[in-house]
């Protein structure tokens, strides 16, 4: 029989700057009209579509976002670059994806009652990863000071869930006692500042989980893995084209390729069955209904959304903390989003109680955990 494997804790890492919708509103206005009075002719001869001027109200209607945290504020809001100033680091300097990585698992230890030269294991899952190598889990592993072996892992929004997998199965086959799952997300570097429809969407934040087995465990909280489940469809329908092979390609691509895009209705109309379906199968392997389900930590994408799959699978409408929202102050963080919710949104809940931590996003990707708090 494989070993139980219980969560012993997690650490949230809030970047220092916040957004308003107004602000980032009052910026990309000024963008749209200057570009729209520049491609004037363009437009009225119907070569060129005129850009859409944002607006804030629009922002929180479609999403349920009000605000976000940023690793940088004045290169975002400045009309003229709409994208933030990340500074280049010398090889001798921590990466910034390792230095938003360090009090987030600084937090899950503490939680854990583990130190760092404990940990035998660290996977770093994110929808970016800011080199291709040396792994930046290798050398977060390097500044705490832990054992054994680490890497990085990309499936886009799915990262944390699937990274969480890898753990679960590391930590049942022995080949590691003390997991770090780390969630960096620096999502305004991918995102589109400047048009109306992506601009508002991501937040940067990192996550991070701590992974052992029942049996090791000291933590004064714990919740016990009953079942992990991934699933994966291919789609076009969320694509970000940067790669190494873009100085290699002979035609020259539209640089809004190279930045997170989607086709929002799209998705929303495919991924929302995917995602209910996926819960409820999961739910329907360990029997349990989803009535006696206390928490929904579901990815934080977009408020209609994680509504309507909660009301999906409970057949009728979640209250607040049944399917608690950190969107409205984080936006969209990817992988770290669903990890958020569960940090903040547990602390009400007692020994037998189940919840249900799942994400979804580009690929499609869908990953869930069905657990049970000790």
């Amino acid at each position: 029989m494989s070993p139980s494997v219980v969560i012993t804790g997690s650490g949230l890492f809030t970047p220092p700057h916040s957004i308003s919708n107004d602000e980032l509103v009052a910026s990309l206005t000024v963008a749209v009209n200057r570009w729209n009075d520049e491609h004037a002719a363009e437009i009225a001869d119907g070569t060129l579509q005129a850009r859409a001027v944002p607006d804030a109200e629009f922002i929180e209607k479609a999403s349920g976002i009000k605000s976000r945290y940023v690793m940088e504020k004045s290169g975002i809001l400045d009309p003229d670059r709409l994208r933030p100033h990340l500074p280049t680091r010398g090889e001798d300097e921590l990466s910034l994806m390792a230095e938003m990585s360090l009090p987030a698992i600084e937090e899950a230890l503490a939680q854990a009652g583990r130190r760092a030269d404990e940990v035998d294991c660290i996977i770093v899952g994110a929808s970016n990863i800011q080199r291709a190598y040396p792994a930046v889990a290798v050398e977060v592993q390097q500044a705490i000071g832990a054992g054994g072996w680490a890497y990085d892992m990309n499936v886009a929004c799915s990262s944390a869930t699937f990274s969480m997998q890898a753990g679960v199965d590391a930590l049942r086959n022995g080949s590691a006692n003390c997991v770090v799952v780390l969630n960096p997300e620096i999502t305004s570097a991918h995102n589109n500042f400047a048009l109306r429809d992506h601009h508002f969407i991501f937040g940067d934040a990192c996550t991070a989980v701590v992974l052992e087995r029942a049996d090791d465990a000291v933590a004064p909280e714990q919740w016990e893995v009953l079942r992990t489940r991934l699933e994966t469809k291919f789609s076009n329908s969320i694509r970000n084209d940067f790669g190494f092979l873009n100085p290699c390609e002979d035609a020259e691509r539209d640089p809004f390729e190279l930045v997170f895009r989607q086709r929002g209705q799209q998705v929303f109309k495919e991924v929302v069955p995917m995602v209910t379906r996926h819960i409820e199968e999961q739910l329907g392997a360990v029997q349990i209904a989803a009535a006696d389900v206390r928490r929904f930590w579901l990815h934080q994408a977009n408020l209609k959304m994680n509504q309507l799959i909660a009301k999906q699978v409970l057949g009728r409408l979640p209250d607040q903390m049944e399917a608690p929202v950190i969107l409205d102050r984080y936006a969209n963080t990817s992988s770290a989003g669903s990890v958020i919710a569960f940090h903040l949104h547990r602390d009400d809940l007692v020994a037998g109680d189940l919840g249900v931590l799942c994400s979804f996003g580009a690929g499609y990707s869908i990953g869930s955990l069905v657990l049970r708090k000790r």
